[in-house]
């Protein structure tokens, strides 16, 4: 491991950023889709409600943007932010929402996976 402990290792530029951006995103699809259980509050409540969740998922992703771009371009980035949302999505829906993950999903994401594979190719 080079000298490094685990903790480094998760502190560091490289992977900190992504685990606080997995972080932000369980925050904001709350805030963006959690209420769609709570359809019958009223619109304000919610809107009051996702801007106060969202707070703390800004919390987590300005930092994990300005700490991986030591790391990262802003391409990369921004690439690691659409695949961690499309992860954290898929799994709140299916496991909060209890909606279908089917394979057309599948095959969008792989697709997906695909040209961000490309971002990161040297």
């Amino acid at each position: 491991m080079n000298g490094s402990t685990p903790m480094s290792l998760l502190l560091s530029s490289k992977i900190a950023p992504v685990l606080m951006l997995v972080a932000s995103n369980v925050f904001m699809t709350f805030a963006w889709y959690g209420h769609l259980k709570f359809k019958s509050t009223p619109l304000y409540v919610v809107i009051v409600a996702s801007w106060m969740i969202a707070f703390f998922e800004y919390c987590l992703a300005v930092p994990a943007n300005r700490i991986g771009s030591q790391a990262y371009s802003t391409a990369e980035l921004k690439t690691i932010q659409e695949v961690v949302t499309l992860s954290v999505f898929a799994v709140f829906s299916v496991c909060y929402l209890k909606e279908a993950f089917t394979w057309n999903h599948v095959a969008g994401f792989v697709l997906i996976a695909g040209g961000a594979a490309l971002i990161f190719r040297a």
